[in-house]
C-alpha cells in the first residue's frame, strides 16, 4: 500500500487534485481549518507528500506550522506564488505547480494550457493528473520555473485588474482592449522583477501570455478576487516606492485610490 499524502485545504482546487490522487492509488489525510497540523503530524510522521492547497492568503500561516519532517515533502499550487513564498519558511525546493485549469463551485474543470510541474514529487502529480486526462509537464530546473510562475502572475494580475475597468473575458480584452492590457502588464512585471530581484523577458512574457489566452478565449477577466488582487498589488509598489501609474489610475477610478 503506497504511504498516504496529506491534503491542506478542502476547497474547490483540492478536489481536482484528490481526485486524481484516489485514481493513482494513493490513500489520503485531509487537513482541514478546524483541524492541528502539529497533532496530525505526531501521527503521519512520514507522508508521501503534503499537498498544501489553500488559498495565496492563508498560505503563510500554514507554512509556519509545518513540522520539519514535512518540509521536504510539500507540494505548492498557489495563485500569485513566488520563490521568496517558500524560502522565508525554509523550504529548499519544494514540489510546485502553476495551475493552468480552473475550477468553479458546480462546474468541472477547464484546461487553459498544460500546468508546468518541478520538485521531488512533480510525477506524483503529473500522473494523478494524467488519470483525469488534464495535461501538464516537468520543468527541468527552478529557473524555467520561476518563469512559468511570472508568466501565470502576469496573466491572473493583468486579466483581473484590467477586467476591473473593462470586464468581459480575456479575449475582448487582448483584441478590443490591447493597449490597457499591456500598461497593466507593464505595472504588473514592474512588481515581478522587483519581488524576484531580477528583469524578466518581456517579449517571451508576452508571448506565453497570448498562449494562454489563446487557450480559452471565453474565460472571464474579472474573478471575485480581482479587487483584493490590486490592493496588494498597490499597497507593494507603495511600500516599495514602485512607479505603476495604471493600476494607480484604475484603483483611483474604483474608488480604492
Amino acid at each position: 500500500m503506497k504511504n498516504p499524502i496529506v491534503v491542506i485545504g478542502i476547497g474547490e482546487m483540492s478536489g481536482v487534485f484528490t481526485r486524481g490522487l484516489l485514481r493513482a492509488g494513493y490513500p489520503l489525510f485531509p487537513i482541514t481549518r478546524e483541524m492541528d497540523i502539529s497533532e496530525v503530524a505526531q501521527q503521519l510522521t512520514q507522508p508521501e507528500m503534503v499537498l498544501v492547497a489553500v488559498g495565496e492568503t492563508d498560505l503563510d500561516p500554514v507554512l509556519e506550522q509545518l513540522p520539519e519532517s514535512w518540509k521536504s515533502k510539500v507540494a505548492l499550487l498557489q495563485n500569485e506564488l513566488l520563490p521568496g513564498d517558500w524560502q522565508k519558511h525554509h523550504l529548499i525546493e519544494p514540489t510546485v505547480i502553476s495551475v493552468w485549469f480552473e475550477k468553479k463551485k458546480g462546474q468541472d474543470f477547464k484546461v487553459l494550457v498544460p500546468s508546468p510541474i518541478i520538485g521531488p514529487k512533480a510525477d506524483i502529480l503529473k500522473t494523478a493528473l494524467e488519470t483525469l486526462s488534464i495535461p501538464s509537464w516537468v520543468v527541468k530546473d527552478y529557473n524555467e520555473m520561476l518563469f512559468e510562475l511570472v508568466r501565470k502572475n502576469l496573466y491572473i494580475l493583468t486579466t483581473n485588474i484590467a477586467g476591473l475597468e473593462v470586464g468581459g473575458n480575456v479575449d475582448s480584452l487582448w483584441h478590443d482592449n490591447r493597449e490597457l492590457a499591456l500598461k497593466v502588464m507593464d505595472d504588473v512585471l514592474t512588481i515581478q522583477n522587483h519581488l524576484t530581484a531580477q528583469e524578466h523577458d518581456r517579449e517571451r512574457l508576452i508571448e506565453a501570455m497570448v498562449e494562454a489566452i489563446n487557450g480559452v478565449l471565453t474565460h472571464n477577466c474579472m474573478g471575485r478576487s480581482a479587487p483584493a488582487r490590486l490592493s496588494r498589488a498597490l499597497q507593494y509598489a507603495q511600500k516599495n516606492s514602485l512607479q505603476v501609474n495604471e493600476l494607480e489610475r484604475i484603483a483611483a477610478q474604483q474608488g480604492n485610490g
